[in-house]
């Protein structure tokens, strides 16, 4: 499905038809996050849960492209571009979550994107034939971006990652698999040295120094802290069992209300 009328809409224009199409406008800090990200920039998004985090920094990328690749005569999803964008999850539960909801702007745009999964749960044909040909975009854990840096025969897709994305910052900041990650930001900024890294929280107080924790000693680059929705009205509603009396006495009261929460 087209979003634009247009034969070869720019990219903000295509960006605004698919927020549209879903009866929305972007938010304000969603458009400084595009606009920092296509000024090559690094940094954090800080938002409440809920408030467009992900696509603040998923459009990112994208409108990089679309201002690379405006001609849509010229897109040909049987040959998708090479690696640009990394996607660390910190939790390889959220992968699929993930992937479908990144995977949504790139149907609705028809973009000729090759959006992947790699975790311990990919299958060993899916990870052998990554192997081969990265997708154009990769989401990952740390433990398996760790492991692809391992393989010298990737050395030269993954030094064309424009971007990098860690969700949930707030998870890997300060622990192990923290330094995992800062470690293996390191050797793909020594791959390729205009990389940038963004980072996804919504529940930071030292936001200037998870920041610097995660986008390393970049002198030259300059650094972003976006601020989105920090406080979200909430709405509780108070139901009431239709029939008390046939409550048990003991046990297992929650699941009665199960009809009736749904």
């Amino acid at each position: 499905m087209r979003t634009s009328k247009l034969k070869n809409p720019t990219p903000t224009q295509t960006i605004n038809d698919f927020f549209a199409s879903n009866g929305q406008r972007p938010l304000r800090f969603q458009r400084e996050t595009w606009k920092a990200y296509l000024s090559g920039c690094s940094g954090l998004v800080h938002s409440a849960t809920g408030s467009g985090k992900t696509l603040a920094v998923w459009f990112g990328p994208i409108l990089q492209w679309l201002k690379q690749n405006p001609r849509r005569n010229e897109w040909n999803p049987k040959s998708p571009p090479a690696l640009r964008v990394l996607w660390i999850t910190p939790l390889r539960a959220l992968a699929a979550d993930t992937e479908n909801a990144l995977r949504a702007p790139i149907e609705r745009l028809e973009l000729p994107w090759l959006l992947e999964s790699r975790t311990g749960d990919s299958s060993a044909s899916s990870k052998a034939k990554q192997l081969k040909r990265l997708p154009t975009a990769l989401i990952t854990t740390p433990e398996s971006l760790c492991l692809l840096l391992t393989h010298a025969s990737l050395k030269l897709q993954l030094s064309g990652i424009e971007g990098v994305i860690v969700d949930e910052w707030h998870e890997l900041l300060g622990s192990k698999r923290g330094i995992q990650v800062e470690l293996a930001l390191a050797r793909l900024r020594k791959l390729n040295p205009l990389l940038q890294t963004w980072g996804l929280s919504a529940t930071l107080g030292n936001l200037t120094e998870a920041r610097d924790a995660l986008v390393g000693n970049r002198p030259t680059q300059p650094l972003k802290i976006i601020q989105g929705t920090t406080k979200r009205r909430l709405r509780i509603q108070s139901l009431i069992p239709t029939e008390m009396e046939r409550f048990p006495w003991s046990g297992h009261i929650g699941t009665r209300m199960v009809p009736q929460v749904v």
